[in-house]
């Protein structure tokens, strides 16, 4: 066989040792081939990553760790949490309200044990270190695992919950502040064995603060590295947009923002910027909303403002439209937006199309007992999304269509100690949301995993509110569902082979 031959030979074994298959397309008599699409297959790997929780003495930590049923895994795999910077222990597993002693307390390990059923663990106080996990063959597909820490007292006091996140090499987050009073950290984890280099900048509203502090931070292998954002500039900025980009290897990142008054929660990463973008789930009875919004183009954005209520879009009056410069940040007060009803918001160009990145400080509750979270754009639910962690009580689950209707099913798993799943299904009118009426598993004991599929129609956004009483504080949290990207897309392509030896 001539070289040719040898080379494709050699690419298409290499392709097989990626994918578990490979099977040539040969051309057709007009020259052309007959190769398929590509097949949509369940990934094999999934690696995520949880910041430490607290530094409070008084913090509680629940770890929620789901992977949903996915048809053609195989029978073998496995999903794991440990602590960074550490060796795998023992901690509190299940529901048996049980308490680990302290060395077991600050290195929780959580292992799912069947795709289908939750598996919780627990630690308490200051000194819990971030986890690193991974999840292999059965369990890979849709693994998600929620972080949520109750802060009775002290600046940050309330629920605080994230959504472990996967490594990346790019992350923006518009809503952070070095306001007097607020206290926000920039949260890194390393997954990898070899040493990561990350920046940090901030975006005000007059644009770039200076700094040269957040050049370079070196992120050790297998370790969590949390850094103070007043400490990177010395201006005090109400909205600020923080940007962490990766020269070498990847992390994962989040924002963990307190507030002496006001509470405090995580700020997860916003959607990738975008002249579209979608916000859901503003709670009903919200009694100050905030829009913080940043391009990070060299061109200015004006952004349509819409509220998508139970009953339709509606234009918020006063803030019809946000117009946003270059490279600074932009803040709307929307007020109590929502007005009683549920509701998501909707960013659109007014237009040209500008690629913009957003979030939402969310605000329930008045005088001394107000709480915060955040609500990042988003991307869409997609094929399948999932949130851990949800309660008999306490757990609003809100879907809305920006485009057209549409048709989903909502699965709530069985339960972490026992409960049946139950599936239903919706229609979400198009521009509208819906806090959706989900029974809570047959039997419940322990918590559940809420799954969301669309059947069919135009796309659905998705957020979980989880809400706890701190005695007259109305501690809640806010997390969004977006696309658990479980399948990835294997090239498949047929040919005989026999046209090589020729």
């Amino acid at each position: 066989m001539n070289r040719t031959t040898l080379s494709l030979i050699a690419g298409t074994t290499a392709l097989a040792a990626v994918t578990g298959f490979a099977v040539l397309s040969a051309p057709d008599a007009s020259g052309g081939t007959t190769a398929k699409a590509p097949a949509q297959l369940p990934v094999q790997r999934t690696s995520l990553l949880c910041p430490q929780p607290s530094t409070s003495d008084l913090a509680e930590t629940a770890y929620t760790s789901f992977t949903p049923v996915t048809e053609a895994t195989g029978g073998k795999g496995s999903a794991e949490l440990v602590a960074a910077g550490g060796e795998s222990t023992d901690s509190d597993q299940g529901d048996k309200g049980t308490k680990g002693d302290k060395a077991k307390a600050v290195k929780p390990v959580v292992e799912v044990k069947e795709p289908g059923k939750p598996v919780t663990g627990s630690t308490d106080g200051g000194d819990a270190p971030a986890l690193i996990g991974t999840a292999e063959g059965k369990f890979a597909p849709g693994w998600t695992v929620q972080e949520t820490t109750e802060v009775a007292a002290g600046t940050g006091r309330g629920l605080l919950g994230v959504n472990c996140g996967a490594p990346d090499t790019e992350f923006w987050f518009p809503g952070a502040s070095t306001a007097a009073g607020r206290t926000d950290y920039v949260h890194l984890v390393n997954p990898d064995d070899s040493a990561a280099v990350v920046d940090i900048e901030l975006y005000g509203k007059d644009g770039a603060l200076k700094s040269t502090v957040g050049d370079g931070i070196t992120v050790k292998p297998r370790a969590a590295e949390p850094v103070l954002l007043s400490t990177l500039a010395t201006a005090k900025e109400a909205d600020l947009t923080v940007h962490v980009s990766v020269r070498s290897g990847r992390v994962a990142a989040s924002v963990q923002a307190l507030d002496d008054k006001l509470g405090g929660d995580w700020l997860a990463a916003a959607a990738d910027p975008a002249g579209s973008l979608v916000l859901p789930g503003i709670p009903k009875d919200a009694t100050s909303v905030t829009l913080v919004a940043f391009t990070p183009g060299e061109t200015d954005a004006d952004l349509k403002l819409r509220l998508a209520s139970p009953n339709g879009p509606i234009t918020p009056a006063g803030n019809e439209t946000l117009h946003v410069k270059a490279g600074m940040t932009a803040s709307a007060d929307l007020g109590d937006i929502t007005r009683g009803e549920e509701g998501s918001l909707f960013l659109t160009p007014t237009d040209r199309s500008v690629p913009v990145v957003a979030a939402l400080r969310v605000v329930r509750g008045k005088g001394d007992n107000q709480e915060t979270a955040f609500i990042p754009a988003t991307r869409p639910v997609g094929a399948r999304a999932t949130v851990a962690d949800n309660r008999a009580k306490g757990t609003t689950l809100a879907l809305t269509a920006p485009t057209g209707a549409a048709k989903v099913k909502v699965t709530a798993s069985a339960g972490s100690s026992t409960g049946e799943a139950t599936t239903k299904t919706f229609t979400i009118k198009a521009g509208t949301t819906r806090n959706i009426d989900m029974p809570a598993p047959n039997g419940l004991k322990g918590t559940y995993a809420l799954t969301v599929e669309p059947i069919s129609g135009g796309p659905v956004y998705a957020s979980r509110i989880l809400e706890s009483k701190l005695d007259t504080v109305p501690a809640f949290t806010i997390q969004t569902l977006p696309d658990d990207r479980g399948t990835v897309a294997v090239p498949e392509a047929e040919q005989d082979l026999s046209i090589l030896q020729k």
